[in-house]
């Protein structure tokens, strides 16, 4: 057990010295968009920040204010002039703002110009703290990197900050906002905070059990908090990966025999022109596909080709043989049927619509298992050539959505969209900090393997059998690493890349 503690010791005193090899370089960048724009921020992060600032601030050789160093107070604006250090010429007039660590973004000094927006100012920027001994630009990620690596964020926060970043709808903003301030690290902490208070009561027992007459009983203590912290972690698990859709995307699959209307739908969803619609059955051969914010939501709608039984056209063979795997990647499916059928059907028998969709899957020749968690709406398109009586009649079928995508109604259409919002709502549900969701495939992967780890333990056990405790004790440090590896207590190379790779320059 020493020995795996000295190891663990050692890796992460490699990560450490690393890291502080990295910091002792000052970094620049543009933190702003590159584009034209009225007000552009450059970043400045490092031990050198502040002699930095000095040189692009001098007047001339001078690098003086008043006989004095210029000292500028910590978070306070000033209006300055930027000069290049070594042509002397002026640059630019903007505001210069000074974030001495450790109460800074990162934790080490920073500083922030605000420079006017054109590309000549910001090269011109660039290249005199280019000039400045000991800057270098940053890598992408590289701010917020070092934010990690000097406490200020775990890595929870940190891909929040990057969904945060990417976020492209209002419930995205909130469920990364909630992240990036902290809402999944307090509660994977205290999850981490209580497997290492058991695993160290365990060595405690092993160590001085008989020296100290411990009683045994505080292994069933042990025990009772493990299946309670076991019992959390499942909870958090069985979300229905709501906060993965949330933040990928609801992938929305539009299926249904040929000529039914799937492009007409996707186009009036998305209001454009995205899907060719012609008279002729089997215009669409290719899924396309289109990212839309859809009531706050994001969606990937996906329009697949006119499913059917038989058909001799190889190009259609292959669109099909795509829908179908489109089909089982989705996280919901529109099936989109002509509504002269439906209407037919007998609002009386509760069967009838079930029977109408197991029916229609079938001969569309779709293998689908409706439990399987993909969620199904059947979707009545056409319904402007209805009668009123047939009209009503189709209303009073439950669980459908009815429209008509060529003439659609005020009131038809809000009430389809209503009822496509309300289903996206379901399947993302609502960001709320006191039950922050899974965000990464990775979180859950660990959590799994911690409760394996807990398992284990709790299997071995028993209280009339005492197994070897030493292997009981790595087995709950295990678990206590399997939190680490997600909010980044335990370094590890892969999982940096991975999470730091999307971050863009100057953040």
């Amino acid at each position: 057990m020493a020995l795996l503690r000295n190891i663990s010791n050692s890796f992460c005193r490699i990560f450490q010295r690393q890291a502080s090899s990295d910091s002792a370089c000052t970094i620049y960048s543009l933190s702003s968009g590159h584009v034209k724009c009225g007000v552009s921020v450059i970043r400045l992060s490092g031990p050198r920040t502040k002699q930095a600032l000095r040189a692009i601030i001098a007047s001339g050789s001078k690098n003086t204010q008043n006989g004095f160093e210029f000292e500028p107070k910590p978070r306070q604006a000033y209006l300055k002039s930027f000069y290049h250090p070594v042509s002397k010429e002026m640059i630019d007039r903007g505001l210069l703002l000074w974030f001495p660590g450790p109460a800074s973004f990162t934790g080490e000094d920073s500083c922030e110009f605000q420079v006017h927006g054109s590309l000549a100012v910001i090269a011109a920027m660039l290249d005199a703290l280019g000039q400045c001994d000991g800057l270098r630009p940053a890598e992408p990620g590289e701010f917020t990197k070092r934010a990690f690596f000097g406490g200020k964020l775990d890595l929870t926060e940190v891909e929040g900050l990057a969904d945060l970043i990417h976020a492209e709808t209002e419930a995205q903003r909130k469920q990364a906002l909630l992240q990036s301030t902290g809402a999944l690290a307090r509660l994977y902490d205290s999850w981490r905070k209580r497997l290492i208070r058991c695993a160290a009561h365990l060595e405690a027992y092993i160590d001085f059990a008989e020296e100290e007459q411990i009683e045994g009983g505080v292994i069933l203590q042990l025990t009772r908090e493990l299946n309670t912290v076991k019992a959390e972690i499942r909870d958090h698990l069985n979300d229905q990966r709501q906060g993965e859709l949330l933040r990928d995307g609801v992938r929305t699959c539009i299926v249904g025999a040929p000529n039914v209307g799937k492009s007409s739908l996707l186009n009036m969803l998305c209001q454009r022109s995205v899907s060719i619609v012609t008279p002729q059955a089997g215009t669409t051969r290719d899924i396309i596909e289109t990212m839309h914010n859809f009531g706050g939501y994001p969606v990937v709608f996906a329009d697949t080709a006119g499913l059917r039984r038989q058909t001799s056209d190889a190009i259609e063979l292959e669109g099909m043989q795509r829908a179908k795997q489109w089909i089982n990647q989705s996280d919901l499916i529109l099936l989109v049927a002509d509504a002269r059928e439906l209407a037919t059907l007998d609002s009386s028998q509760s069967k009838s619509l079930t029977n109408y969709i197991e029916k229609y899957l079938n001969d569309l020749d779709i293998q689908l298992d409706l439990y399987n968690g993909n969620v199904l709406k059947l979707v009545a398109n056409k319904t402007d050539t209805l009668t009123t009586d047939e009209l009503k009649n189709l209303h009073k079928l439950s669980n459908i959505l009815t429209i008509s995508c060529l003439q659609p109604t005020n009131e038809a259409l809000q009430r389809f969209l209503q009822a496509l919002e309300q289903q996206l709502q379901q399947l993302c549900g609502t960001p709320r900090a006191e039950h922050p969701r899974i965000t990464h495939m990775r979180y859950r992967q660990q959590l799994e393997r911690c409760i394996e780890h807990i398992d284990i333990f709790l299997s071995d056990y028993k209280p009339d059998v005492y197994p070897d405790m030493a292997i009981a004790a790595q087995k709950l440090r295990q678990s206590v690493r399997c939190i680490e590896r997600i909010t980044g207590h335990v370094s590890c190379e892969d999982i940096l890349d991975v999470v730091f790779k999307d971050f863009c320059i100057g953040k």
